[in-house]
């Protein structure tokens, strides 16, 4: 590493490589620290040579072999901006491995394999850092593990996807139907020809599984993340085998504007909300379900393409930040910043935190079955039912599809057997409810 510049592999020019290779270029007086090096680009991977050079990145930097590039004598750090599992995790594996710093934004990767690539960072004392692979410029990974570091984070809760954040929120302003919103996102670029990465929370659950890392100290498979709600015929979600009970749609994908419409008479919104909890005996109960937030909590009104990520702790007790969760833009400012960081000689983003593996069997569950914040939202097909409007604390409310049941705090085996009571088919989904926690 020389002593005046450190200097930068870029492997992938798409939309965030484009951006950061243009900071270089726009505003290199800023990519440097006092006192330490300055951080200078000497080389571009893509897969395409033709097209990066019409597209304007400099001809002489360019090369159609990320391998060499990391392994060459003239790279002192490697910023990965690929996407995808193979070849960036082994690229990744490589460049840690020769003492490389790595700086990523490949939420799939770090999900996936973190504690691999943890234990490859730390045996060879070298930083790997990944800010830009949760929401974006959104800078929530450095404020977990360094500014609530003396705190004992119980919860983590939030919008960690802006594309599908974006469709439920013209659904609800426009009340179009789920497909005609998703066909206008994926025109306007906001989503790939194939969305379910996003739409049915892989994304997210990628996302989230970062988070516990890094707030409760273990790697989780971000694939045992509940990501479908359960139905009347189907298991709870707490459960910790759900075999081959009958679950709803995962993700977003079963959203209908009958739910949208529906959370809005009761004065809500419907939100794909990422969440993970402590529970009392140290297990994680993890989940990234479409879930009724109301109106008056700020989550609830989180728009667009914005993020919002919330962190409840001891003593801070809760802290949120907001902001763009993607985009060429805000993910390379979260890039940058990090190869700040590596010239600073920062370390890897877990900063101080104890090595982390994977979690033994068992640790991560559902979320919770019932909890003093957590409901229960259902659609009954035709009028509403004398029955229900017995039940004391369920609201109700008729929509054009039927009539909306809401049951707040209630254990979910007691709103599926009042919902079973009533008649509603085995298939009927049963969405959380994130409930204003009671004033004590």
């Amino acid at each position: 590493m020389s002593a005046s510049a450190l200097r930068v592999a870029l492997l992938g020019a798409g939309t965030v490589g484009r951006e950061v290779a243009r900071a270089f270029e726009s505003f290199p007086d800023r990519l440097s620290v006092d006192g330490g090096p300055r951080l200078v680009l000497v080389g571009i991977a893509v897969r395409d040579l033709d097209r990066a050079r019409r597209s304007g990145l400099p001809a002489e930097l360019l090369t159609d072999a990320p391998a060499h590039l990391v392994a060459g004598p003239e790279t002192d750090v490697v910023v990965e901006v690929m996407g995808g599992d193979e070849p960036a995790r082994t690229l990744i594996a490589a460049a840690l491995a020769a003492g490389k710093p790595v700086v990523t934004a490949n939420k799939h990767v770090i999900a996936h394999h973190g504690a691999e690539l943890e234990a490859v960072a730390r045996a060879s004392r070298t930083a790997l850092r990944f800010e830009a692979a949760v929401g974006g410029g959104i800078p929530i990974l450095g404020v977990l593990v360094a500014d609530l570091a003396a705190n004992r984070v119980s919860r983590v809760r939030g919008i960690v996807n802006g594309s599908t954040n974006l469709v439920l929120s013209k659904m609800a302003s426009d009340g179009r139907a789920y497909a005609d919103v998703l066909a206008e996102a994926q025109a306007a670029g906001y989503l790939e020809a194939d969305p379910s990465a996003d739409v049915e929370g892989v994304d997210a659950a990628n996302k989230l599984a970062i988070l516990i890392r890094l707030a409760f100290g273990v790697w989780v498979d971000p694939g045992a993340i509940v990501r479908r709600p359960s139905t009347v015929g189907g298991a709870a979600l707490g459960s910790a085998a759900r075999g081959g009970a009958a679950t709803g749609q995962p993700g977003i994908s079963g959203v209908t504007a009958v739910d949208i419409a529906a959370a809005a008479a009761l004065g809500s919104a419907i939100k794909l909300v990422a969440d993970a909890r402590r529970l009392d005996d140290g297990r994680i109960a993890a989940s990234v379900l479409p879930t009724m937030v109301p109106l008056a909590d700020p989550l609830g009104r989180t728009d667009g393409v914005t993020n919002r990520i919330e962190i409840r702790g001891e003593p801070i007790g809760g802290v949120a930040v907001s902001g763009p969760g993607a985009g060429g833009g805000a993910t390379s400012s979260a890039i940058l910043g990090d190869l700040l960081a590596v010239a600073r000689g920062a370390g890897s983003t877990w900063a101080g935190l104890a090595p982390a593996g994977a979690a033994a069997e068992g640790v991560l569950v559902g979320p919770p079955d019932e909890a003093a914040d957590r409901g229960w939202f259902a659609i009954l097909p035709g009028a509403p039912p004398a029955a229900v409007a017995a039940l004391p604390g369920v609201q109700l409310a008729a929509v054009a599809g039927g009539t909306v049941v809401h049951a707040p705090r209630l254990a979910f085996a007691a709103a599926q057997a009042m919902l079973r009571e009533l008649g509603a088919p085995p298939d009927l989904a049963i969405l959380p409810v994130d409930e204003p926690m009671p004033r004590r």
